[in-house]
């Protein structure tokens, strides 16, 4: 079988199937309809079947052939329009590939939202979103594994990233529905060091809400693994309002009314300094900060 044939014989191809015409398609080309049924025919004789049935006086008709390779046809002009696309942007100075690291405790809507506007924005950027415990977007950033991280703020992240404030994430006081901490009104700071608590991140840490009130104390480098540790009566803690509210834990958990909660979360966007963010890189920082401004 030869393989003579070409991207041109191919929309041909596509187009008589979808038209039913080879006169319609041959005005729609401005070319002679002559000039049509031969691009199919040279088609046919390089493929090695036949793609339509012809008969005097009816339209085209896909053959069981033609039928099994109109969607191959079909997506092959698809992945050429993408890498068209990809070099014009290339060309343009847009980055072909962003890779988005998050703090997996990141108000999810917010992401979500900017997430579907880039998508439409830049519909042939290829993307890599990646989540993570505390600590490990600002890691993935420095060691070139990530371009653009959303993180919360903290005092040990590393010099060498640019940095943005994008916004706040409540912290509230929490405890499961049937601790013995939910039994009581407000809420003093020596109640609650009479009861286990539960803290985010290693001991040595200056990461916001890590700071110990009872003497017992289990700690997790996750709101989320907090959570469930939570819903389970071990301990109290401080957790992000939308976190709380996550439909599968709002049964579970109490917020109480306590003397004292640790400062909101600050949520930042950093890139690294040695490599300024594309064009995609800085529209999508846009679309962060306004969505994550929005909850705030």
């Amino acid at each position: 079988m030869a393989d003579q044939w070409n991207l041109e014989q191919l929309k041909t191809f596509v187009q008589v199937a979808e038209l039913r015409s080879f006169s319609a398609v041959a005005r729609a080309q401005r070319k002679a309809q002559s000039a049509i049924s031969t691009a199919i025919a040279l088609l046919e004789a390089d493929l090695g079947v036949s793609l339509f049935e012809r008969s005097s006086g009816r339209q085209p008709t896909l053959t069981e052939s033609g039928e099994v390779l109109l969607e191959d046809a079909r997506e092959l002009l698809r992945q050429c329009e993408r890498f068209d696309s990809r070099a014009l942007a290339l060309m343009r100075g847009q980055e072909a590939l962003l890779r988005v690291a998050q703090d997996e405790a990141m108000p999810y809507q917010p992401v979500l939202d900017s997430m579907d506007d880039l998508a439409s924005r830049f519909p042939y950027l290829q993307v890599h979103l990646a989540s993570g415990a505390q600590g490990d977007v600002a890691r993935k950033l420095v060691q070139r594994r990530a371009d653009l991280g959303l993180f919360f703020n903290h005092e040990s992240i590393p010099a060498s990233l640019e940095r943005r404030t994008l916004g706040s994430v409540e912290m509230v006081t929490v405890c499961a529905v049937n601790h013995p901490l939910a039994r009581q009104g407000r809420v003093s700071l020596e109640q609650l060091a009479r009861h286990r608590q539960l803290l985010i991140t290693p001991g040595d840490s200056d990461y916001p809400g890590g700071q110990a009130i009872s003497p017992q104390v289990w700690r997790a480098d996750s709101f989320y693994a907090m959570a469930e540790l939570l819903m389970r009566g071990l301990g109290w803690a401080w957790l992000p309002r939308h976190v709380v509210q996550y439909p599968t834990y709002q049964a579970h958990m109490l917020e109480l009314d306590s003397e004292w909660r640790p400062p909101a979360l600050v949520a930042e966007l950093a890139w690294r300094r040695d490599e300024p963010l594309g064009p995609a890189g800085q529209w999508l920082a846009e679309r962060f900060a306004v969505h994550l401004r929005a909850i705030g």
